[in-house]
């Protein structure tokens, strides 16, 4: 069944032509391929400011661009989101826009003395990390933490669910027959929407 999925390219290069921005085109060429309906936001492209108060992240009014990322994201049956891994986690530029995004009202509802709505449920998630390291050294010794936090504390918090990953590691040693791999692997998620 042809689903809506809005991809979100959280590398931070305004220039493009990364690894991730390669992963997450072979995805879309698929998905567009099987029917799915595609559609993008590149977050290095995009202008907003850091939240800086609890005032601002509760009552503040988003920038035009963050609520188009929402209309995006509201629309989608199915997101993928797709980062380098830096310093551990994703890198400071994609965890702004998280962070403006995914406020209260467009998340999760809360109200007094109750357990807080998740507004985003019905859609389910790939998120495709990149890394130098093996990914069984960033699964197993440093346990995978930052992206298990993204996926517990951002995602399923808000009501997505199932979230998948996709890990790709030793990336800069990975010679052009592995990367066709990766990316063919991509291209067949994206026909299944996955």
């Amino acid at each position: 069944m042809p689903q809506n999925i809005t991809i979100i390219q959280g590398h931070p290069d305004p220039g493009g032509g990364r690894l991730c921005h390669a992963l997450a085109d072979a995805y879309a060429e698929g998905a567009a391929r099987a029917g799915h309906a595609v559609r993008s936001i590149d977050v290095a492209q995009l202008d907003f400011p850091l939240l800086r108060s609890r005032q601002d992240f509760e009552t503040g009014e988003p920038p035009p661009s963050i609520r188009e990322a929402q209309d995006l994201i509201r629309q989608a049956d199915h997101l993928l989101i797709c980062y380098p891994l830096w310093h551990g986690t994703m890198p400071a530029l994609l965890k702004g826009f998280i962070e403006q995004v995914f406020r209260p009202g467009f998340a999760l509802e809360y109200a007094e003395g109750k357990w807080p709505v998740k507004l985003l449920a019905g859609r389910s998630a790939r998120i495709v990390v990149t890394m130098g390291m093996p990914v069984l050294a960033y699964r197993w010794f440093f346990l995978a933490h930052s992206l298990k936090s993204f996926e517990r504390n951002v995602l399923r918090f808000s009501g997505i669910s199932p979230v998948r990953e996709s890990l790709f590691g030793m990336v800069d040693a990975a010679g052009d027959a592995k990367r066709q791999k990766w990316f063919a692997r991509m291209h067949k998620l994206g026909v299944r929407g996955r």
